[in-house]
């Protein structure tokens, strides 16, 4: 569905250069602090800013090659942009309607219904948790195959970070063949929606893996210095240095904990695996 093969974004103070793909039916997460580059990499996908180097393909094409047909087939969310915060639901109804040939009206009055969206009221006055459910919604009113979503959840509470996940994991179950690229800062959102998931860091791609196995997987392990000179290094991604020694990243967990029995190894969560790869050294 998209495939980036060392696609080169340039900026005066950054560079993005990435590489990933998002298969057809999958959700892909990407993650990374602000300021890593994931913006820059969903606009490059929706040609928004020019690619240097390499290339980005949805289905086999280039994105400049693209037709309007190919582009109402994605569904997307950019966290700088939507409609004039005078319009109401009744306008955008309206203009998705103008827009999309392709647009679900009924799907989006109900989903909006059931989201307790004001039909009547301006944009302006809406909080930041209705904007974000609308954008998402108006991402997926219109039939969309790919949806391309940059931080949808961001700044919002548990409870309506949880509604949004829910109804993109409910469209997908609908669109068996749809795929979605989506970011976000928060990686226990993602733990819970992804299939795949990229670790973004200024600029490049740092680690991928599925998520099940970053889960299953991967572990940390809580050394001092002698227990760090007798390990076997061939499984260890990233070292931090602690008040006590180390803490180790590997994604062979169970070697260490078979071959090591008097080793602490914990299961770390995604966002613990994050935070060794940002701070830690690779190995």
């Amino acid at each position: 569905m998209i495939e980036m093969e060392n696609a080169v974004v340039r900026y005066p103070s950054f560079e993005l250069d990435c590489s990933l793909q998002v298969n057809e039916g999958m959700i892909t997460g990407i993650v990374g602090e602000n300021g890593a580059g994931k913006t820059t990499l969903f606009k490059a996908l929706l040609g928004l800013v020019p690619i240097a180097s390499g290339s980005a393909k949805i289905n086999g094409q280039d994105i400049a090659a693209l037709s309007l047909a190919d582009r109402e087939s994605i569904g997307t969310v950019l966290a700088e942009s939507f409609f004039n915060d005078i319009y109401t639901i009744k306008d955008i109804n309206r203009l998705l309607k103008s827009f999309y040939r392709k647009f679900d009206e009924s799907y989006f009055q109900r989903k909006c219904a059931d989201f307790h969206l004001p039909k009547d009221q301006k944009l302006k006055e809406f909080s930041t948790g209705m904007k974000a459910k609308l954008k998402t919604l108006t991402a997926l009113s219109h039939e969309a195959q790919l949806l391309i979503l940059d931080e949808p959840t961001s700044g919002l509470d548990v409870s309506a970070r949880y509604e949004i996940l829910d109804i993109l994991q409910d469209y997908l179950v609908d669109h068996p063949q749809c795929s979605i690229l989506i970011s976000s800062h928060i990686s226990s959102d993602l733990e819970k929606l992804c299939d795949d998931i990229y670790y973004l860091k200024a600029g490049k791609v740092l680690l991928h893996e599925e998520t099940d196995r970053l889960l299953d997987a991967y572990g940390v392990l809580k050394v001092d210095e002698e227990a760090m000179g007798q390990l076997d290094r061939n499984f260890l991604l990233y070292r931090k240095r602690t008040n006590y020694g180390y803490d180790l990243l590997t994604d062979q967990r169970l070697f260490y904990l078979e071959n090591y029995p008097k080793l602490v190894v914990e299961k770390p969560t995604i966002d613990q695996i994050m935070l060794m790869i940002m701070d830690g050294d690779r190995l």
